[in-house]
């Protein structure tokens, strides 16, 4: 893989965590590289990933990421998790999204959770025991005050990781309070639906589930907007929205480096062959563009996230224009991704249109970039904000809210 986000030793804060062990986790990561692009294709065919993707998933530790270093996690910075997502994205797309959701989840679980009750299911994280959380928590269940907890019931789309779960986190809005919450239950509780049939990421196994009248304990939920961490660090000051935005921030710039570098080795490939489409002037131009164009929105990903660091590290709350510039740059990068794949599937030729990489890759970014995080609602309301037009707006969940 090229040169990340970032020069390496630039990872030095105050307050903030920032693990000393990111550069062995990375290692590790590129360790299984082999195994995650030899079992692509089966994992697609089998919408999960294979048992061998799954095990050497698990034996890296990179799912550790996210969870807070009191309960044995890694606890990587902002920065850090983009660019080891960027890396496991960068090996294979459909094992980077696994992992970008497990991780993110799981970690935030541990952080906002009741601390006995983030012990009990974190409880050797070193060790490989512990909770691997996947869930939809966009979408709204229904949730009914209980003695000592709720009753939570609905049906829930899109839980990506779920074939490595361990757990489910599920959101629902509460009857009697209208309050939105999230809630941690044992994955044998839901009722999984194997109905994951797709053009693209297709061997993330997101699932639709079901729930019916599953008592949750009060210790393991949470609102849903918290950015008030039980456990961990200032990163956990983000919330769980922005912990999303980072998990695709990472995904996207590791898939749009892949496809730029098989397109180079496609090219040298076809180097000094008759009329090949990849000696031609015009190609090199709009290569050089692809290579601009996602160089770029990677750079200011690497500038909105050091600003936002250099907040936690002060202990300051997010201003509304650090969070529009990170649903922004989110937003950009992803578009960056798509252009590149526009680029390399037109000058790979049939290459591009057989069963490959090349149009695995194309397929897991138009999956990719329909997700809800940098959709088209969420650009509107940052041109709204940065136009000048909401000034005293604020950023809940994924809307643009004015005061009364």
């Amino acid at each position: 893989m090229s040169e990340g986000i970032s020069p390496k030793g630039w990872y030095t804060m105050g307050q903030l965590h920032v693990s000393d062990e990111f550069d062995s986790v990375i290692a590790r990561i590129d360790d299984i590289a082999e195994v995650l692009q030899e079992n692509a294709e089966k994992s697609e065919e089998r919408g999960r990933l294979t048992d061998e993707s799954q095990a050497a998933l698990r034996e890296s530790g990179a799912l550790a990421v996210g969870i807070p270093a009191s309960l044995g996690g890694y606890e990587f910075s902002p920065r850090q998790l983009i660019d080891a997502i960027a890396r496991m994205s960068y090996h294979d797309a459909g094992a980077g999204w696994n992992f970008m959701v497990l991780q993110m989840i799981s970690g935030t679980t541990a952080a906002y959770l009741d601390s006995a009750a983030a012990a009990e299911i974190f409880p050797d994280v070193r060790g490989g025991r512990y909770a691997l959380v996947a869930g939809q928590g966009t979408r709204f269940g229904q949730a009914a005050r209980a003695d000592g907890g709720y009753r939570v019931s609905g049906h829930w789309q899109f839980a990506s990781g779920m074939a490595m779960a361990t757990h489910i986190h599920t959101a629902g809005l509460c009857e009697e309070t209208g309050e939105a919450l999230l809630f941690t239950v044992p994955v044998e509780q839901a009722t999984l639906l194997g109905n994951w049939d797709v053009m693209g990421l297709r061997g993330t196994s997101s699932i639709d589930y079901t729930m019916d009248d599953v008592f949750v304990p009060e210790a393991y939920s949470f609102p849903v907007s918290t950015t008030t961490p039980r456990t961990g660090g200032a990163v956990y000051h983000l919330g769980v929205i922005d912990a999303a935005m980072i998990g695709h921030t990472g995904w996207a710039i590791g898939v749009g480096r892949r496809l730029l570098d098989e397109m180079r080795a496609y090219a040298v490939r076809k180097s000094g062959q008759p009329g090949a489409a990849t000696g031609t002037g015009q190609y090199y131009a709009e290569f050089a563009q692809a290579e601009a164009r996602m160089r770029s929105a990677a750079a200011w990903i690497s500038e909105v996230w050091t600003g936002i660091e250099a907040a936690l590290d002060r202990g300051e709350k997010l201003s509304a224009e650090q969070e529009t510039l990170l649903r922004l740059s989110l937003n950009n990068v992803t578009d960056a991704m798509r252009e590149v794949s526009h680029t390399v599937y037109k000058w790979a030729g049939t290459t591009a249109l057989r069963r490959g990489v090349l149009q695995r890759l194309f397929r897991d970014v138009h999956a990719g970039t329909q997700h809800v995080t940098s959709g088209p609602a969420v650009l509107q309301d940052c041109g709204k904000w940065l136009s000048g037009l909401a000034p005293q707006a604020r950023w809940d969940f994924l809307q643009l809210d004015s005061p009364a």
